[in-house]
């Protein structure tokens, strides 16, 4: 059977080039409110997405503008579940007049904490199911997030990042810590190629990850986001991998 793969990248968030990224991808993470983004941006990257025949997904994060959603807040589980809840609402209602939102992916801090928080992975699922049961969700295979996925009924699909470095126990580095992101093209190739061919991805000390991964993630603002997908994209179909959104 030939190798598929979804390409996923986070867009609508007001850095990087949306315009350039649209044509590269499979799957569109687009901001909803809660670090960025408004009805404005979220109708002009829904647009986008469906001209370029992309998946539509909505990232919300903790409601956290000034930070860009990267800090962990404490915030009560109902509260958050909320916070979520309305973010989600927010593009499903503007992309029903263009489209259908296909899933959710969380957004930075809440991304992470949602992978090893069980209480917080739970406050996000049961956000996605309050606004459509049916809507599945990506993070990291193994985390907290899959399991509170399926505890409740919800689909779950699993990602791998080509532009991030990883610890030897399978979180991303830190961004302020050495090797944390990966702006090389021959680099995030190599990262791309090992996992969906290899299964494997090589930490910042050495350490060899086995992984598993419906999807590829490559941040929209790393530096060179176009440049890297571009490359990314030709060497993965020059291999005979085919690139087609997981929802």
């Amino acid at each position: 059977m030939p190798l598929v793969i979804d390409l996923n990248c986070d867009l609508g968030e007001g850095v990087g080039d949306d315009a350039a990224l649209f044509p590269l991808v499979s799957s569109a993470n687009i901001a909803c409110g809660g670090h960025t983004g408004d009805a404005e941006s979220m109708r002009s990257s829904v647009k986008l997405a469906i001209g370029n025949g992309v998946a539509v997904g909505a990232h919300p994060s903790y409601v956290d503008r000034e930070g860009f959603g990267r800090r962990a807040l404490d915030v009560d589980p109902a509260e958050l579940r909320a916070d979520i809840a309305r973010q989600i609402a927010a593009l499903v209602g503007i992309a029903n007049g263009e489209g259908s939102v296909r899933y959710v992916k969380a957004h930075g801090a809440l991304y992470n904490r949602a992978q090893v928080d069980d209480e917080v992975a739970t406050a996000l699922v049961l956000a996605v199911r309050d606004v459509d049961a049916g809507l599945p969700l990506l993070g990291m295979a193994g985390s907290a997030l899959a399991e509170a996925a399926t505890a409740h009924g919800s689909a779950f699909f699993a990602e791998a990042f080509i532009d991030r470095g990883y610890l030897a126990d399978g979180r991303l580095a830190p961004r302020s810590s050495e090797g944390a992101l990966l702006t090389d093209p021959a680099a995030v190739i190599e990262r791309a190629l090992g996992i969906v061919r290899d299964h494997r991805i090589v930490a910042v000390d050495g350490t060899v990850l086995e992984v598993s991964a419906d999807s590829l993630c490559v941040h929209g603002d790393t530096p060179g986001a176009s440049v890297l997908a571009a490359a990314v994209r030709t060497a993965l179909e020059s291999a005979g991998v085919r690139i087609e959104a997981f929802a």
